[in-house]
């Protein structure tokens, strides 16, 4: 049945329609803001599958070039090969908040697709996209625990606008996307430039009160179009064997979660689930089953023991963060490198510096754009002691580069003053919690050892939650086992003014105000800590950049000489740039980039330039070439390009009956201009000199 509602919200009117296209969907709605629209899908298997024990759950996210009237600038002229980075990210922001909330027991396949089929290039389809794809979960007959609505905020002139436009976000100071349930914030994640925590908080729950109406308009749909839930039998625990295992794991599993180190840790528990499952006696679908009980058990002891005793897995205090070491200039032959250790897990970080040409240009919905800062995450198997085929970067892999760049971001000195290209590179070499806050701490770092005149050193820090009942523990600095087994994984980025970057994932129904400001101040605490710690280290940007970095120059000319440096076909360009080993980019308005592997390449492309774009002064005196004898006079080349006229009566002092009395063709000697006329035609003079 056909079913369209509106809405005003942020100023704007947005339009939910559902019952014309892609009916065959398990539930499909058309989300419009101004003249951006996405079409969203959910489908899922007609058989649940329990013995699979997890949800595989598929979101994908597609911005096709015909919504915005253009088309592909590949090789194939079609939207083709691996998602964006933009695209991956959508996925992973509509994909977060909504797993959770799926019935318990719900293995089918389950499919969500998003597709942009209009851009207006202001409103940004992600945000449709999150709430189509609640929309749509909601309509269906999946057994999905919903609605969820979500929501941009930016912060223009000391103010909080949802869903701000393109334009309006590039005068921002926030971009930050908030998604939440009728009760509580269920995800976050976006960058600001370094606003307090009392800010930022403001500005998460300006956005749970703002999107209260979406939830509603879900809920109006679902009345008038819903479809029958699925039931889903919750999983059955075997009461019987649960006490067995218990019994029989008691002893170990208290001395497992008593073991600070991960890979002992790890390893003392593979060897009691192997005991377990001996000393039962059971086969192989039983041992299943048992692998089960016992991973609830570890979570039920290590809760306990964290709520009860107030102990961590390795003893920490809830605020205390891991010990911490840093080492600058690790890498001889990099421009910046950093080495940061935080108990168990480390980030070798490397800063490269390049020229304009180095930046990367990536084809969106806006059109071509460049980016000059780049950061890549790389998490080989190694760094958890597996061994697994390697591939090109993960979702994850992008999400947390991408969440250590926002937070770098920030700090960047102005193109202007820096016109650097710059690739940050994190290779994890130790995870056990927050390598993304890691690779921040390290990055932070290597750009300062590169030479980077960053505004303020940034770090990082991960902080948990574990939630039973009334009580609230929030721990900081978080261990793998604290995030797998814990209620949040919330990620704070920024320097000491403020924050820079955050994400935040529950796996609970929802964080309040109270748990998300005791969180953010908590955070602040870390942070601070950090920086001190990476402060011995190295404390700020190095005052040159790196001798083996390529040498910087600018030199500004006429417009009217840009000719005299490209030549016919980049000619000139082309042979001082293979010359000199460089980089040359020249752009309308005179100014000349000139890039060098060293600095003497560099000064001596700098006068090189200078002589070919030189203006002839009138009254100044050159050393010039003889290039052309004439009855009349000699031509005389005083610059790359540039010949006069020395008049055979401007060659003597005294009568010269031929020119070729005096100069010849190749002799080098002193001229004065005298005049330069309208037509550009130099006279010059060498009796003036005599």
């Amino acid at each position: 049945m056909y079913k369209k509602v509106e809405i005003e919200i942020g100023g704007k009117t947005l339009s939910v329609e559902t019952g014309k296209l892609a009916k065959q969907a398990s539930g499909s709605v058309v989300v419009q803001c101004g003249e951006t629209m996405v079409l969203v899908t959910a489908v899922a298997d007609k058989e649940n599958k329990p013995e699979l024990g997890f949800l595989p759950l598929t979101i994908e996210y597609q911005e096709k070039m015909s919504s915005v009237g253009r088309i592909p600038g590949n090789y194939f002229r079609r939207e083709i090969g691996r998602p964006s980075e933009q695209e991956v990210l959508t996925c992973r922001i509509i994909d977060r908040p909504l797993r959770p909330l799926f019935a318990d027991g719900y293995c089918a396949e389950t499919q969500v697709i998003a597709t942009v089929l209009s851009a207006d290039q202001q409103n940004d389809p992600d945000m449709l996209a999150l709430l189509g794809a609640s929309c749509a979960l909601t309509l269906s007959d999946i057994p999905f625990g919903g609605p969820v609505a979500g929501a941009r905020v930016g912060y223009v002139d000391g103010n909080y606008v949802l869903n701000p436009t393109k334009d309006e976000l590039k005068i921002s100071r926030m971009d930050i996307i908030v998604a939440c349930t009728r009760t509580a914030v269920v995800m976050v994640e976006g960058k600001a430039d370094a606003l307090s925590e009392d800010e930022i908080l403001a500005a998460i729950f300006f956005v749970h009160e703002q999107v209260q109406s979406l939830i509603d308009l879900q809920d109006q749909l679902r009345e008038a179009n819903g479809k029958v839930k699925r039931i889903v039998e919750p999983p059955q625990i075997d009461e019987e064997l649960m006490v067995q295992v218990r019994a029989v794991a008691e002893t170990g599993m208290q001395t497992v979660i008593s073991t600070a180190d991960k890979m002992e840790r790890g390893r003392l528990y593979d060897q009691l689930k192997s005991d377990v499952v001996s000393e039962l006696n059971v086969d192989g679908m039983r041992a299943k089953e048992i692998s089960n009980l016992l991973s609830s058990y570890k979570k039920t002891i290590m809760r306990g023991k964290i709520v009860e005793e107030g102990v961590r897995l390795d003893g920490r205090a809830f605020n205390e963060v891991r010990a911490i070491s840093c080492e600058a200039s690790y890498l001889p032959r990099t421009h910046g490198s950093a080495l940061f250790t935080r108990g168990e897990t480390q980030a070798l970080v490397s800063a490269t510096l390049g020229s304009e040409r180095d930046q990367q240009r990536v084809e969106t919905l806006l059109g071509e754009e460049s980016k000059r800062f780049m950061l890549h995450y790389n998490f080989p198997p190694y760094c958890v002691g597996e061994a697994r085929r390697m591939g090109g970067p993960s979702r994850r892999d992008i999400g947390h580069g991408t969440l250590a760049m926002r937070g770098l971001s920030a700090v960047l000195p102005s193109e202007e003053d820096f016109p650097y290209s710059i690739r940050v590179v994190s290779e994890v070499l130790e995870s056990n919690g927050s390598s993304s806050m890691a690779t921040v701490c390290g990055g932070s770092m290597a750009m300062m050892d590169a030479g980077i005149p960053i505004k303020k050193p940034v770090s990082g820090i991960a902080m948990g939650l574990i939630k039973e009942g009334d009580k609230v523990i929030i721990l900081s600095d978080i261990l793998g086992d604290e995030d797998h087994l814990g209620d949040m994984d919330f990620k704070v980025v920024g320097t000491d003014d403020g924050v820079t970057s955050l994400q935040m994932d529950i796996k609970i129904a929802g964080v309040d105000r109270d748990i998300m400001g005791r969180a953010l101040a908590q955070a602040k605490e870390g942070r601070m800590h950090i920086l001190g710690e990476m402060a011995k280290g190295i404390s700020q940007s190095r005052k040159d950049v790196s001798e083996y970095a390529p040498k910087y120059y600018i030199h500004k000319i006429n417009p009217d000489k840009i000719r005299d440096i490209i030549g016919s076909g980049g000619k000139i360009i082309k042979a001082l740039s293979a010359e000199y080993d460089a980089k040359i980019e020249v752009d309308d308005s005179g100014v000349v980039k000139m890039f060098c592997n060293n600095a003497a390449s560099a000064l001596a492309l700098v006068e090189r330039v200078k002589q070919l774009t030189a203006e002839v002064e009138v009254g100044a005196v050159y050393k010039g070439i003889v290039k052309t004898i004439k009855d009349f006079g000699a031509f005389v080349e005083i610059m790359p390009g540039t010949d006069g006229l020395v008049h055979i009566s401007e060659l003597d002092t005294k009568r010269v009956e031929n020119v070729t009395d005096v100069v010849k063709e190749g002799d080098e000697i002193e001229v004065k201009v005298l005049e330069v006329d309208n037509r550009g035609r130099i006279r010059l003079s060498r009796k003036a000199l005599m």
